[in-house]
Formats: C-alpha cells, sequence, structure tokens
C-alpha cells in the first residue's frame, strides 16, 4: 500500500485524488471526492502529500481538524530549484513551472497580497491558480529529475523536504496564533503612553516629551519628523547627520534625554499601539502570517502583524493561558557553530563541540582571554567587518582557524565575481543583480569603496560571505522544526512563535520539561541530519515561563 498521494482541489468544490509509487509516478487512477477534509482523513496519517500549494490547502483542513505528518509543496520546490539553476527570480508558480516544461509562454505569478488583520488565508491569492493533478503531477515529476542534476541530490532532496515541513509549520502557527493578554497590553500602553485625547492625536506622554524637546530647542519642533530635528541642532550649532539613536547620544545638548525617549516610546506607539492591538489580537491570539523561507537566506518572515519585532516590553502582554505555560529556547551563538560545521575547521569544531560559552573558548586560545575581542573576530569574519581593527582580529582568527575564514574568504569571491553561492543544503544565493548594495542593506551590511572594487561589489560580497552561514542556519532551523513537530504530535503542546534562533512552544504545565527535552532532541537530530558526522554541538537555553518577557 502506497504512502504517498497527490492531491489537486478541483473547480467544482471537490478534490483529485491519486497515489504515487515510490518513482514519484502515478500508481493508480485519479479520483475525484467530494470532500477534501474527507479525503485526507480517509488515508494513513504518516503518508506525505504532494500538492501545488501548503497555502491553499493546509488552512482548510486545520480549519476541519485534520492535520498531516508530511508534504510536498511543489511551488515552494520550484522556488529552491530555480534559485540552484541560477533562475532567481523567474515566476515560480506550478503554472509556469509547466509552461517552461512544456515551452509555452511563461505566466507572471500572481502579486502577493497584504496581509489583513485575523485573516487566516494565503499568502497569493487562489482564484485562477488550480491545476488539474494530471499537469501537477507532470511538474512534479519533472522536478525529481532536477533534484538528480543539483550539485548535492541527496542534500538538496532534504532541503526541499524541510523547507515544505516549514510550510506546515508556519500554517500551525498562523492557526494556533501566539497567547496574548488584551488587557495587559491596554495597561502597559497606559503606562507607557499616558491617556490618549480625542481626535486619535498623540497620546499624553508623547505630548509632554514633545513639549520638552521645543523647550529645549527654545522654538516649536516636531520630534516625530527628523529634519526638522537636523535643522533644529543645526540652529544650535550642532551639526548632526541623522537622528539614529547612536548619532544622538554623543550630543551634548538638553534636547537629547527626552527626544530619544520620544523616540523609543512613538516606536511603540505606532508599531504595537492601540490600533495594532485592535487590528491584531483576537480571542486572546495574536496571528500573524508566518512564512517560511520569505527571505534569500531562508528566514522567516511575517505578512502584518510585527511579529519578529516584538519590543521587550511588550513581552509582558504574552501570556501563557491558565494551567499552561511558554517554553521559550533560544540558540546559543548558532551562526559561529554553522561555520564550524560547513567549513569543517577541526579547531573550530571542536570548540564548538562544547555547550558553554564558545566566544569565551576562541578567545583564550586567540585572543589573551579578551571575549569581547574574540567576539568581534569571529561575527567579522561573518559579517565582512574587515577594517581597523578587523582586519588585524581576522588575521589572528585565520591563523588559529584557517578553514573557517577561508570558506567565508571563499563565499565573499565568489559572490563578487557574480558565481553562485550556495548553503550547505543548497539554498542558492541570488546572482550579481539580487546581491548587491540594495540586498547587503536590506541585511544590516554596510558598505565601502575600496581599491579597485564599487560599492556594489564589496557589498555582493559581503552578503554572500554572511549568506553561506546564515542560510545554512536557516537550513538547520526548518528541521530542527520539523522534528520538534513530530515530538510534539502526541501532546496538548503547540508552537506558537519562532523567529531565526529561537522558539515558544505553548503547553500545559506538565508536558514543560518534556517539550524542554524535545527541543534539545530535536536540535542534535537537526545537526547530524543537516551536517552529517560532525562534533558540532547546537545547545539551546531554555525558559519555562508563564509570561515571555520572563524568558530573558
Amino acid at each position: 500500500m502506497t504512502d504517498r498521494w497527490a492531491l489537486a482541489p478541483a473547480e467544482d468544490g471537490g478534490v483529485d485524488v491519486a497515489p504515487l509509487g515510490r518513482d514519484g509516478l502515478p500508481a493508480g487512477p485519479v479520483r475525484r471526492e467530494s470532500d477534501l477534509a474527507q479525503a485526507v482523513r480517509s488515508r494513513p496519517e504518516t503518508g506525505r502529500w504532494v500538492w501545488r500549494s501548503t497555502a491553499e490547502v493546509y488552512p482548510r483542513l486545520l480549519a476541519t481538524g485534520v492535520r498531516v505528518e508530511r508534504c510536498y509543496d511543489v511551488e515552494d520546490a520550484e522556488t529552491l530549484l530555480l534559485g540552484h539553476e541560477g533562475r532567481h527570480g523567474e515566476p515560480r508558480s506550478a503554472a509556469a513551472a509547466l509552461a517552461r516544461l512544456r515551452g509555452g509562454p511563461v505566466p507572471t505569478d500572481p502579486p502577493q497580497r497584504a496581509a489583513e488583520p485575523g485573516a487566516q488565508s494565503s499568502l497569493f491569492e487562489p482564484t485562477g491558480t488550480r491545476m488539474p493533478l494530471t499537469d501537477l503531477l507532470e511538474v512534479y515529476a519533472e522536478q525529481q529529475r532536477r533534484h538528480e542534476r543539483t550539485a548535492h541530490p541527496d542534500r538538496m532532496r532534504l532541503l526541499t523536504s524541510a523547507e515544505s515541513a516549514g510550510m506546515l509549520v508556519a500554517a500551525e502557527m498562523n492557526r494556533a496564533g501566539l497567547p496574548w493578554r488584551a488587557d495587559v497590553h491596554r495597561a502597559l500602553l497606559t503606562d507607557l503612553l499616558g491617556e490618549r485625547y480625542a481626535g486619535g492625536g498623540e497620546p499624553r506622554r508623547l505630548a509632554e516629551l514633545a513639549d520638552e524637546v521645543s523647550a529645549a530647542f527654545g522654538h516649536r519642533v516636531r520630534p516625530d519628523l527628523p529634519a526638522d530635528v537636523i535643522r533644529a541642532f543645526a540652529r544650535a550649532g550642532i551639526k548632526v547627520g541623522s537622528t539614529r539613536r547612536w548619532e544622538l547620544r554623543s550630543v551634548d545638548h538638553p534636547a537629547v534625554a527626552p527626544l530619544l525617549e520620544y523616540k523609543r516610546l512613538y516606536r511603540i506607539w505606532v508599531a504595537h499601539g492601540w490600533s495594532w492591538l485592535r487590528d491584531w489580537v483576537r480571542e486572546g491570539r495574536f496571528r500573524p502570517e508566518f512564512h517560511a523561507g520569505g527571505t534569500v537566506t531562508g528566514r522567516w518572515v511575517t505578512n502584518g502583524g510585527g511579529a519578529l519585532q516584538i519590543p521587550k516590553v511588550i513581552r509582558r502582554a504574552v501570556v501563557a493561558d491558565p494551567g499552561w505555560r511558554l517554553v521559550v529556547a533560544d540558540a546559543a551563538q548558532m551562526e559561529p557553530r554553522v561555520l564550524a560545521a560547513i567549513s569543517r575547521d577541526p579547531g573550530l569544531m571542536e570548540v564548538a563541540a562544547r555547550e558553554g560559552d564558545l566566544y569565551q573558548a576562541v578567545s583564550d586560545r586567540t585572543f589573551s582571554g579578551d571575549r569581547d575581542q574574540a567576539k568581534l573576530a569571529v561575527l567579522g569574519a561573518v559579517y565582512g567587518q574587515t577594517a581597523g581593527d578587523g582586519l588585524k582580529n581576522l588575521a589572528a582568527l585565520r591563523r588559529r582557524y584557517p578553514k573557517a575564514v577561508a570558506y567565508v574568504d571563499e563565499a565573499a569571491r565568489a559572490g563578487e565575481e557574480g558565481r553562485l553561492v550556495r548553503t550547505w543544503l543548497g539554498r542558492t544565493c541570488p546572482p550579481a543583480a539580487g546581491t548587491g548594495a540594495d540586498a547587503a542593506e536590506e541585511a544590516g551590511i554596510p558598505l565601502g569603496e575600496e581599491r579597485g572594487e564599487t560599492a556594489a561589489d564589496r557589498g555582493r560580497g559581503r552578503f554572500a560571505r554572511n549568506f553561506v552561514v546564515q542560510g545554512s542556519a536557516a537550513d538547520w532551523a526548518l528541521l530542527l522544526l520539523a522534528a520538534l513537530r513530530r515530538a510534539c504530535v502526541d501532546l496538548a503542546a503547540e508552537l506558537v512563535f519562532f523567529q531565526h534562533d529561537e522558539v515558544i512552544v505553548h503547553c500545559p504545565a506538565e508536558e514543560a520539561e518534556q517539550v524542554a527535552e524535545a527541543i534539545r532532541e530535536a536540535s542534535a537530530l537537526a545537526a547530524r541530519l543537516t551536517f552529517g558526522d560532525t562534533p558540532v554541538r547546537f545547545p539551546f537555553s531554555t525558559a519555562v515561563v508563564e509570561c515571555y518577557a520572563d524568558a530573558k
């Protein structure tokens, strides 16, 4: 009996289903069934489903209480394969893949929509995107052949499976929502911002701070307008290039303190104020749209709600249900551990084999116990900070860990030359046109002119240097989530939050220790699956709390 099926929603509201053999080809006739949930429920729970898009199908299944263990997302696989083939940016829909396969005109992808508060739908509008199952299977079979033509087929297949698993996790997180106490949130806003005035203007505390700023300058200044603030400093004989916090802190003027406090509170008011609470929190849950693999590095994004940038003070509103707990787990020093695993540098792997402070271990061996210097050196190698003292630190790091530094150096050269750069599993950095100054700026990588290189060239190199580490970390995190999801299948626990190196599980208090152990085991399994046989460990710091803010 097969454990793989393909399905495609039909125009009449039913669903077409066909069994698949191990070769990915149909192992029986296509059957039309009237109900999607029943079609899946009637097959073994351990089966793998091949479908066009998880976002199209899985939220509908979850709404009826149906959960699947594994899937293959054809459109997500198309994105990964196009990238590997150096065709980043080409239409990635199943319809576009079919058109390329048949040599016909390739349709553009439907536009990504903006998130709607409280909505539980896919990132792409489903209208007009349905595809007959026979056509979908034609695309799927060709994708299996394309996997075989990649540099490392086994790794690429693992990446595709991991990304599809991530899509399932994201859909389940969207369904579950992050526990959120609206009453606590409102009290926080009142304490921080004061009362709201009629008419929707700034709350009392912001208005008071704006008056303090104006009084310090001796004339009316709008602190929410950077140009107004810069002009005010200029009138006071002080030249500032921006209103960024780090620059204002170096200025000696009585307006600085209230201005910095205004900026802090203004961000909270705009990004997580009363309007945000009204729009995004429903029935005790905050439900943004998590989207797996939303960036070229594989990091997740959210479509609306700003879930990945919750200020620490607002985290006091993230409270477990009565009798439940939040298990908050942070990966410790993930990037340098990933660098050790992908570079196979013996010295760095030896350091990363321990659960203790990696930067302290590096400092003891290379920087005479200066931990801060060691951290700057390691992160400088990953992010390309090689000017000034960074160059000297990098030289010391290169002597001690030559294979690790050579690995990111080669990635940087490849990026500068416009060559394709890949993560350990095969996720591919876009070629030169997509990794210049704009991409580097988006990744937070500063640019600078260097002799013989343009800023864009150097930006591509720095982006590629970081990509092989950050992207491989994202690949590992996907397998971590997949393993953790499977470990929790028989528990009441639910994954409710994930960002880069942090995961939150909401569970009954009696399951908390079991979940914490499951996270540790999932980390070890993900490391073995992703990087093979290495001594590198990926420890988590885990806190069992009732309130998210108490985890750190």
